[in-house]
């Protein structure tokens, strides 16, 4: 029998808290036998979900979490203001070692503040970043930072690629990932300064593919690609938008040639099903790479499958020795 593994969960975390959290929980309960759930939040708010969803809490335990972030609250502000918030108690959780990973949909700036201060850097680690998988024509791929670090300098890079090559591989079964850095041109004189002594840094890494232009990207020439919290975090919510637009763009072209209802329910149910790949939901959410601890965060949007995917995501974090590997490609 598998030994237990206990996660954390931010019961009132993201934007349709607390249904769709305690949905992902009840998901990955019935999905794996030796997972022990931590449940963050108002008890009598837990409690009251728990019986409207029929949730046997058997396998779980609660911790009362009276004080809640919210998405507006400055992240400097919220440990402070709110030390009794479920974020602050779920990353105190995995530091004291009663559960090994924490998750969250909940306020990104809040939960990492709270990773920071509470997990601390794991060590030889200059600066935490976060990341996110973004859609290529062969599947997902990493893109780091996605903004956590709007400025950056070249040892950053060249420790984010390290991370990010360990995440790749290991969390998302890439073989061999190869490693570019987001410029401006692909010679290696292109980009600022800064961009220059990156690209010179990383040019240790056998993995080290080069710079990486944009249209780059969504071909996926790289598995990781490296770029300030500024570019990372721009791209992060153009891509978000490109299924709604294209959708749009594709019925009114529907429309506009006059395509009979049959027809336009092929063509959409064939976008739907060619967009699959692209869902984060598949992904549910990314860890904190950096942090002494797993910490997890996902999109405010939620849903029950993307909880459930966070929560055997960061499993999965842990099953792997995330942490440990990090710190042996840093050494």
């Amino acid at each position: 029998m598998a030994t237990s593994l206990h996660v954390a969960v931010d019961v009132v975390g993201g934007d349709h808290f607390p249904e769709n959290p305690m949905a992902g929980a009840k998901l990955a309960l019935a999905a794996h036998s030796h997972l022990i759930l931590h449940l963050l939040g108002p008890e009598s708010l837990i409690r009251e979900e728990a019986q409207s969803q029929g949730l046997d809490l058997s396998r779980c335990v609660i911790h009362d979490a009276p004080e809640i972030v919210g998405m507006e609250d400055a992240p400097s502000a919220a440990l402070k203001t709110k030390p009794h918030s479920s974020i602050a108690l779920g990353n105190g959780l995995v530091k004291k070692g009663h559960a090994q990973a924490f998750v969250s949909a909940g306020n990104t700036g809040a939960l990492l503040a709270a990773s920071m201060f509470i997990l601390g850097k794991l060590e030889g680690v200059a600066r935490p970043t976060i990341g996110t998988v973004y859609p290529t024509i062969k599947g997902f791929r990493l893109l780091l930072d996605a903004g956590a670090n709007l400025e950056l300098r070249a040892e950053h890079y060249l420790q984010f690629a390290k991370m990010g090559r360990i995440y790749a591989e290991h969390l998302m079964g890439i073989e061999h990932p190869k490693v570019g850095l987001l410029n401006v041109g692909e010679e290696a004189e292109k980009g600022t300064e800064m961009l220059i002594e990156a690209y010179n840094a990383l040019q240790g890494l056998s993995e080290f593919t080069g710079n990486i232009e944009g249209r780059d990207i969504l071909t996926g020439k790289a598995d990781v690609f490296l770029c300030n919290g500024l570019v990372g975090n721009l791209l992060l919510k153009f891509g978000e938008s490109i299924p709604d637009v294209l959708s749009l763009l594709l019925g009114k072209t529907m429309k506009e040639k006059n395509l009979e209802p049959a027809q336009q329910a092929l063509v959409a149910e064939v976008f739907k099903e060619a967009m699959q790949p692209f869902n984060y939901e598949n992904v549910g959410g990314m860890p904190f790479l950096g942090v002494d601890g797993i910490s997890m965060v996902g999109h405010g949007g939620s849903t029950p499958k993307a909880i459930f995917n966070m929560i055997s995501n960061a499993m999965h974090c842990v099953e792997v020795e995330l942490n440990q590997r990090i710190l042996t490609s840093l050494n």
